[in-house]
């Protein structure tokens, strides 16, 4: 089974970026669907992006386009989250996981998951 280690959350002002890492360990990276879910406080956790093995392609949720995006080094074995025009709303802990499926955007679709980072927009 794979592990995976995020990195890079943090607190930032509200249209500011981040970049998030997820390194994983134990497993190549190249043989998972990758994905990356957050949770806000009081709220369930919710669908933010995946893609593909190679990368060749991605998913987002609807109202997270065109401010997220995804992306993998297979050879660094890391996936990323580079999250753009940041709003308070974005506030929550970002996690990465791993998934043999694709599509992969539910949880159920995801075996294997990462601690999480925090991620604070400030306004």
């Amino acid at each position: 089974q794979v592990q995976l280690v995020e990195s890079g959350g943090g607190l930032v002002q509200a249209g500011g970026s981040l970049r998030l890492s997820c390194a994983a360990s134990g497993r190549t990276l190249g043989s998972y669907v990758m994905g990356w879910f957050r949770q806000a406080p009081g709220k369930e956790r919710e669908f933010v992006a995946s893609i593909t093995r190679i990368g060749y392609s991605t998913y987002y949720a609807d109202s997270l386009k065109g401010r997220f995006t995804i992306s993998r080094d297979n050879a660094k074995n890391t996936v990323y989250l580079q999250m753009n025009s940041l709003k308070p709303e974005d506030t929550g802990v970002y996690s990465c996981a791993a998934s043999t499926k694709w599509p992969a955007t539910t949880l159920s679709d995801f075996g294997s998951w990462g601690q999480g980072t925090q991620v604070t927009v400030s306004s």
